[in-house]
């Protein structure tokens, strides 16, 4: 649910945030990590524009293979993740054992959840992809089996089980890619929570500052294009035009592939740019 206020300042005018039905808890402290080292910068030098550390807080250690097969576990609360979208759920093993897991719409506390292949086609189950029937909305999908999850993984996501070919499933992902992957590998029951996250308005910049971005200033912006982007200088002289569009160091990037995962590329069967007719 969205949530608005009323505009007592500049910084409330325009400010939407997302409530969260969720349990207002500490983390527990052995699932969790203090953030070393700061973000965009290799020993001091930056290395990635326009980041920075932003407010403090831990991670959190989420169980992405679900690996533990045939051990039933209970939930024990839903939380709060500032380090991603969707919220996260506490589950209790039988064995003692606990992990955090993305927690799917649907997934409450108390309810009963397993991994594996006898487990039920139920929200919060793990099971690999050749037992889970065509057409129900899937997330956190292994490329590798016993690998873990690395697929659809953001809020309001979910993919879908559109055919099955021997020992292969053809998913389909929130992007409109296609993929076909071995049946073997794992993806979990249900559609990710925290779909109004992409309708939140932040009101002010210090709120972004907060988050861990700095600054980001357009190139045409810029004063000298020698020293500064090769899009600087006045507009009537150096706007892009009908140029080419080059990053602040030179390359072109227009027209240009800008993918780098190569090695996944033979898993592609409906790329997402293909426009279809």
């Amino acid at each position: 649910m969205i949530k608005t206020y009323r505009p007592t300042s500049e910084g409330l005018r325009t400010r939407k945030t997302l409530v969260k039905d969720i349990d207002h808890i500490r983390p527990l402290r052995s699932l969790s990590r203090g953030a070393v080292g700061p973000v965009g910068r290799s020993r001091g030098t930056i290395s990635s524009r326009h980041m920075e550390r932003g407010a403090r807080k831990l991670y959190r250690v989420i169980d992405f293979k679900r690996d533990k097969f045939g051990i039933p576990a209970k939930v024990l609360s839903i939380e709060n993740d500032p380090n991603r979208g969707p919220n996260i759920a506490l589950l209790s093993y039988k064995d003692g054992e606990k992990r955090y897991i993305l927690a799917p719409e649907g997934l409450k506390v108390g309810m009963e959840v397993m991994s594996g292949r006898d487990a039920e086609v139920s929200v919060g189950n793990c099971l690999p992809m050749s037992n889970i029937p065509l057409g129900v909305g899937i997330h956190n999908i292994e490329i590798n089996p016993k690998a873990g999850g690395v697929l659809v993984r953001g809020a309001g996501n979910q993919a879908l089980i559109i055919a099955k070919e021997g020992d292969y499933v053809n998913v389909k992902l929130p992007s409109g890619e296609v993929k076909r992957l071995v049946g073997r590998c794992c993806a979990t029951i249900g559609i990710l929570g925290n779909e109004d996250k992409r309708n939140v308005r932040l009101g002010k910049a210090g709120r972004k500052r907060h988050l861990g971005v700095r600054p980001h200033v357009r190139g045409v912006a810029m004063g000298d294009p020698h020293r500064d982007h090769p899009h600087a200088g006045k507009y009537r002289t150096s706007g892009i035009g009908m140029a080419s569009p080059k990053s602040p160091w030179g390359w072109k990037t227009r027209g240009v592939k800008t993918r780098r995962r190569v090695r996944t590329n033979y898993t592609i069967v409906s790329s997402r740019r293909v426009k279809n007719n």
